[in-house]
């Protein structure tokens, strides 16, 4: 090698050390930023609740936008309100005779909806009825959503030998018709509130579990369940954190229907003397008044109107969360 050679080479180096002094030095670890979303758990987390935020106010904003489902919801508090305020309104017994049978409404300013045959006031009748027709919708509905969306939940995500346990459990129960078993169960115990309402939830929660069941099957196998599985996650968490917040929309569209349901079926009961004889109730006012639909047919359209209105509220409230929940319209919206 020359003299030339070598100089050029010493000098090629100069040049790169002089730019590697240059550059600055790389951070230490103190100095190093701190990245908070560098896990991907975290990171995913965060991302799945920006967009259930985000979900969620486009549902509202589809609910709050259709006229129907405003007005469920308006006559639906307004019935509520009125079964919170009986006591109130009527402090005394609302099967307590006080005064003249057969007051046609508007006849007594003392009682604007009339009496009936014993001399009972209609009004307070059908405000202290509604309590109890909510009271047996509400808490047969939760029941039988608590009940079903356990089992329903684990058959369609484990599968195998579960499922198939679990199905041919919801079979027996769905082999006889519903209202045949809502009878005897009630007609073998005691009638009471309590009674009819775990009856109807007995035979309410099979609809739950197969619903829950079939949307646990269907989303089980999607990426982001797969992905929790690859993180470690347990059957719990993935059960309760992954999937049945997504298997929730038709769920409480379903829940709103079943109150409308379990109301009908309690008045179904009542009027068929199978209630609770101790409370006044839609149905019993009903069933009371139904041999005088000639003389004084107020005494069944007045109770059967408030349980036509109050069902249809809560149909119209169904209807309105379907097109707020609906994933086939938010992706449209």
């Amino acid at each position: 090698m020359s003299t030339t050679d070598i100089a050029t080479l010493r000098g090629v180096a100069t040049d790169r050390q002089v730019e590697a002094a240059e550059q600055p030095a790389p951070p230490t670890p103190a100095e190093a930023p701190s990245w908070s979303n560098m896990r991907a758990p975290d990171a995913r987390s965060q991302q799945s609740a920006a967009v259930s935020v985000t979900n969620g106010r486009r549902a509202l904003k589809v609910f709050l936008s259709n006229p129907n489902a405003l007005f469920g919801t308006g006559f639906l508090a307004f019935v509520i309100l009125i079964a919170l305020i009986a006591p109130v309104i009527y402090p005394g017994d609302p099967l307590s005779m006080v005064g003249r049978p057969f007051l046609w409404p508007g006849q007594n300013p003392a009682f604007p909806l009339g009496t009936d045959s014993l001399g009972r006031d209609v009004l307070a009748g059908i405000v202290h009825g509604a309590r109890i027709s909510l009271f047996v919708g509400l808490v047969a509905t939760a029941l039988s959503l608590t009940f079903g969306v356990v089992l329903g939940a684990v058959a369609g995500y484990f599968g195998g030998r579960i499922d198939d346990l679990l199905v041919r459990l919801i079979e027996i129960f769905q082999t006889p018709p519903s209202f045949v078993l809502l009878v005897v169960l009630v007609a073998i115990a005691r009638p009471s509130a309590t009674t009819v309402t775990l009856a109807i939830a007995i035979i309410s929660w099979p609809t739950v579990a197969r619903l829950t069941r079939a949307e646990f099957r269907a989303i089980r196998e999607k990426d982001f369940v797969v992905a929790a599985r690859s993180l470690g996650y347990g059957h719990r968490r993935i059960i309760f954190s992954e999937i049945l917040p997504n298997a929730l929309p038709p769920i409480i569209v379903t829940s709103s229907v079943m109150v409308a349901t379990a109301i009908l079926m309690e008045s179904a009961l009542s009027f068929m003397g199978l209630g609770d004889p101790n409370v006044v109730s839609w149905g019993s006012m009903i069933g009371t008044g139904r041999e005088l639909v000639r003389t004084a047919w107020y005494l069944t359209a007045l109770p059967g109107l408030a349980i036509v209105v109050t069902v249809l509220a809560l149909n119209l409230i169904g209807d309105g969360l379907n097109d707020a929940l609906n994933p086939r319209f938010s992706q449209e919206g």
